[in-house]
């Protein structure tokens, strides 16, 4: 078995959200905890960590409770941009996904975590039975590269990985209007197969892709 790689104080954005590997989060950010936390995350190249409010919002209010979950996202941030002062707009990329071992909130309100990194999911190819959903996928990835045009940015970041389960599933998992819980369940998962086929299954139900 490989070491666990663990992360201590790793700065947390929580939010309405779940992010996947290699999913991308774009961000408007004017809370001073968060415009403080992405400049040093950016200045150092370091990740900071997307988790899935159960409780609270995601701004922060006097007095309020935030909740969430515990597996969560390594994110990156890949552009930064302040079109005025006290606003920061960002793309973020998912990485690795991670669990939380233990927390804490700092005065300020920004939550710092120890974390462990949860393995990558390995590849494995898309069986026969399941080729409609990944034809599915590369259908819409066309139909928005057309019309979005050259110019506009895909909510999906290249390469297409689509014979790769784990990949199919995930940006699926992005695209679909699943309740929270359900996308914070299927990131969980370790199964790459396993999550493709419960996304096959809300695909064949809604009609999208068959068999």
């Amino acid at each position: 078995m490989p070491p666990v790689l663990t992360l201590r104080s790793l700065p947390l954005f929580p939010l309405g959200t779940v992010l996947f590997p290699d999913g991308l989060l774009p961000l408007r950010i004017f809370e001073v905890r968060y415009l403080d936390m992405i400049r040093r995350c950016q200045r150092a190249g370091a990740p900071f960590g997307v988790v899935c409010l159960t409780q609270g919002s995601e701004v922060r209010q006097p007095g309020a409770t935030e909740a969430f979950h515990s597996v969560g996202t390594l994110a990156t941030v890949t552009r930064l941009e302040t079109p005025q002062p006290g606003l920061m707009v960002i793309r973020a990329g998912g990485t690795q996904r991670f669990r939380i071992t233990s927390r804490e909130q700092l005065k300020h309100g920004l939550w710092v975590a120890d974390v462990e990194r949860l393995p990558a999911d390995q590849p494995v190819p898309v069986p026969p039975d399941l080729q409609p959903t990944a034809e599915a996928l590369g259908k819409l990835i066309e139909s928005l590269k057309e019309r979005e045009g050259p110019e506009r940015e895909l909510p999906l970041q290249e390469p297409w990985r689509l014979q790769d389960c784990g990949w199919v599933a995930n940006r699926w998992c992005e695209l679909l209007p699943l309740p929270m819980e359900m996308k914070q369940r299927l990131m969980e998962l370790d199964n790459p197969l396993l999550r493709l086929e419960l996304v096959g299954d809300v695909l064949a139900r809604t009609g999208i892709a068959s068999g």
